[in-house]
């Protein structure tokens, strides 16, 4: 789908593609990291990172867009709405109703997205809220004790149990072909525990992101430095990273935080 006005290409449309080439796909998940570890720098969360809301320019800039279920982070202790987030990106945390989360949501959004990029289908397809745990939990195993505990004082979930999952499907099994280092970047991204997810800065300097390659260009390791141009002697072949100069719908936002209720009522 190609936006007119501003040339904008949605993620969506990519994932079509019958292969994304490596180097785009790496430029892509570099980008969209540097733009969410950008808004949680300055506190706050997107809590909707999805292929949808990442525009593509015709020069491979990658633009993160729809900040209407963003939010200030006010404190560690602060409640905030649960019902954020297109069900297949949700974290574990939102998915059983806890209040009390933070930046990791936007982590396991983002690992999300980049298992939708290897595999051009999207990784937990769920349902439901009960179908995405069940299909979480029969990826990841067994929900922490916390989230566990949050499910079952859920008054929405009163009755209702998760699935067991009669076999497991491991992320290594599945994407069985994908290079380590990729493994890598998703397997920290998709942690049940958020606490253990790596930052967004952390997984920036994950082995994947530090290889070189004639098609992958990266920002400079000297801090404060912004992209330099590249010839074509040294970097042959396309050039996904561009040069930058300095740098499902979700329900509507604004009827969402009208909702004053600690849980919400999943669709089981």
């Amino acid at each position: 789908m190609l936006l007119k006005t501003k040339a904008l290409l949605l993620l969506e449309t990519v994932l079509r593609l019958p292969r994304v080439p490596e180097a785009q796909l790496k430029s892509i998940v570099w980008q969209t990291l540097q733009a969410v570890s950008f808004c949680h720098k300055h506190h706050c969360i997107h809590r909707d990172v999805k292929p949808e809301n990442i525009l593509l320019t015709k020069t491979g800039v990658i633009k993160l867009c729809d900040f209407g279920f963003a939010r200030i982070l006010t404190g560690p202790e602060d409640d905030y709405t649960d019902y954020v987030a297109t069900r297949w990106y949700r974290a574990p945390e939102l998915l059983v109703g806890d209040t009390q989360y933070g930046p990791p949501v936007d982590v396991w959004a983002l690992g999300c997205v980049f298992a939708e990029l290897l595999h051009g289908n999207p990784l937990w397809p769920g349902k439901s809220d009960v179908d995405q745990l069940y299909l979480i939990r029969q990826t990841l195993g067994d929900l922490i004790p916390r989230h566990q505990q949050v499910f079952r004082s859920n008054v929405f979930f009163s009755g209702v149990s998760i699935p067991e999952p009669d076999t497991t499907e491991p992320l290594e099994k599945r994407y069985y072909g994908v290079s380590l280092h990729a493994l890598q970047v998703m397997k920290s991204c998709l942690v049940m525990d958020p606490s253990l997810r790596l930052s967004c800065e952390e997984l920036l300097e994950l082995p994947y992101f530090q290889e070189e390659g004639a098609n992958w260009v990266r920002e400079s390791e000297r801090p404060g430095r912004r992209f330099e141009k590249v010839s074509r002697r040294r970097q042959p072949g396309a050039q996904y990273l561009p040069q930058l100069p300095n740098s499902n719908i979700s329900p509507a936002p604004d009827v969402k935080k009208q909702v004053k209720h600690k849980y919400h009522l999943p669709n089981i």
